[in-house]
């Protein structure tokens, strides 16, 4: 007998969030993995909040939130809240019940500032990685880093003179004039035959992004990098910080990360050809790090000798660098941190944290599964 096609909705419903969800969902682990290293921060979030007013939303599920857009590749927070208001996952993961009334996004925005000044992706990635049983797959000993291009939600159009007259589309008095070729928010300008460098240009929509290549015949791009340090035994990041987009931000970058370290016995360091300089190999060498970096002989001589290319751990450890690729592409494709939602180098630096936080947790409860 065919069944009718009639509406029965409830009027009260007795099946909780927690009942809906399957007990073999791949998100159970992670949410277990959240809830301890939120449990370790707390008394970081109490400095953050005023002790009297009006209740604001909770910092760990604020902090779950933006866990979820990183996971499911949400592409703004607005659509993040829509997905809040009716997906029965997204509110278990976060822990708003049934009938919780949903945050407008403008409050949403305003609370995850609140977390930018107490720097809280930082220590959200160190908390997680201080959990013992996932401390417990983190090599002490062997490390790579690398950097990445993070395009800045910026224009060409906005990279104009830093003395131009902002009612004159660009165009400045030392330089050819940028004239408008159309009307409107977003015309039409022509740089023909302008030199454009950071050091007499800037953005007018993000004054801390630069112009940069990656490299030979590529396109400049308005843009931050985004550097990480990996532990070679799994392939997990330790730390991450974003830069300004310089030629030797990458170089920087890995000698203040290897320096932040917790220890001061010595290590291994993979890198690619951009670390083979003379002065970097020196710095690593002054800090206890035997460099395993890339040879760079394109018309020089590199840094590195046979005292270090000998060893058999300097061919692995070239073998083992290159998995910090796999997580600058689930950052930059899955996240999706491409290109970013945010301006400031600080507000973008904190998504670039808190996404590379998100990678580890995709990948641990395989790993602490296969390590029982």
């Amino acid at each position: 007998m065919r069944g009718s096609d009639e509406r029965t909705e409830s009027l009260f419903s007795y099946v909780s969030c927690e009942a809906r969800m399957p007990k073999d969902h791949p998100l159970r682990p992670i949410r277990a993995i959240v809830d301890e290293a939120l449990k370790l921060l707390s008394p970081q979030f109490e400095p953050l909040y005023a002790t009297t007013g009006r209740p604001s939303i909770a910092p760990e599920k604020l902090l779950r939130a933006l866990l979820l857009q990183a996971f499911y590749s949400v592409r703004s927070e607005r659509q993040l809240m829509e997905q809040l208001d009716y997906n029965l996952l997204f509110r278990w993961f976060v822990g708003l019940s049934m009938d919780a009334p949903v945050w407008d996004v403008s409050v949403f925005t305003k609370n995850r500032e609140r977390l930018l000044s107490g720097d809280i992706a930082v220590q959200f990635l160190t908390a997680l990685l201080a959990q013992p049983r996932v401390k417990a797959l983190l090599s002490d000993d062997h490390f790579s880093v690398d950097g990445t291009l993070i395009e800045a939600w910026a224009s060409l159009k906005s990279f104009r003179p830093k003395d131009a007259d902002p009612g004159q589309g660009g165009a400045g008095p030392s330089g050819p004039d940028q004239t408008p070729v159309a009307g409107g928010r977003n015309r039409e300008v022509n740089f023909h035959g302008e030199k454009r460098s950071n050091e007499t240009h800037a953005s007018t929509t993000d004054p801390q992004a630069r112009l940069l290549r990656k490299g030979k015949g590529k396109e400049a791009k308005l843009c931050f990098m985004g550097h990480l340090l990996m532990e070679n035994r799994h392939g997990l990041v330790v730390q991450a910080r974003l830069t300004l987009a310089t030629g030797t931000a990458e170089r920087a970058a890995a000698v203040a990360m290897v320096g932040a370290r917790e220890g001061r016995h010595r290590i291994t360091l993979g890198g690619d050809k951009n670390y083979d300089t003379k002065d970097f190999v020196a710095e690593m060498r002054a800090l206890k790090v035997t460099p395993h970096v890339a040879q760079n002989t394109s018309g020089r001589r590199s840094a590195i000798d046979g005292r270090t290319t000998r060893h058999p751990g300097y061919g692995l450890s070239q073998q083992i660098r290159k998995r910090i690729e796999e997580a600058f592409g689930w950052i930059k494709t899955v996240a999706p941190l491409r290109k970013t939602r945010h301006r400031g180098r600080e507000r973008v630096g904190w998504q670039f944290t808190l996404t590379a936080a998100a990678y580890n947790l995709i990948r641990l409860p395989k790993l602490l599964g296969a390590a029982r």
